[in-house]
């Protein structure tokens, strides 16, 4: 199994934010090689001020990864935003716990390279998403 070392940084006001040992097990699913990692879990502003400095778009998104380092030690940052994740539980039907962890391995997997620009691509991480997800005992984040 991959080291992991992990931080949560919690700066968000939102309170139904999971643990960081909830966190840690949703990184170590979707890990495939030794790994530092900071979630860092914030609000709108600092969400739409992240996307807009570094993805040049002015809306918060729910889920943003910077990697620093390249296999085989992976080193990065992933910034979910929580009002944006809550909302889109709701406006999905989802438990809010479950995209919580699909944006979690969702940002892991960018981590490790994979991305969804290209349809190939993008089927492939949607594969390796719904895997881990239903390893870790949710249902496939894509359905209905």
């Amino acid at each position: 199994m991959p080291q992991l070392d992990f931080s949560l940084q919690l700066v968000s006001q939102v309170t139904d934010v999971p643990a960081a040992a909830t966190f840690r097990r949703w990184v170590r699913a979707a890990l495939r090689v030794d790994t530092s990692l900071t979630i860092r879990i914030v609000d709108a502003e600092e969400g739409r001020a992240l996307n807009g400095a570094y993805r040049g778009r002015d809306y918060a998104t729910n889920v943003l990864t910077f990697p620093l380092t390249e296999e085989p030690y992976l080193m990065g940052d992933i910034v979910i935003c929580a009002p944006v994740v809550a909302r889109e539980a709701i406006e999905q039907g989802k438990p809010l716990l479950a995209h919580y962890a699909h944006m979690t391995v969702h940002g892991v997997l960018h981590l490790h390279g994979y991305d969804h620009e290209v349809e190939a691509q993008a089927e492939l991480m949607e594969a390796m998403e719904i895997a881990v997800m239903q390893k870790l005992g949710f249902a496939n984040p894509y359905a209905g």
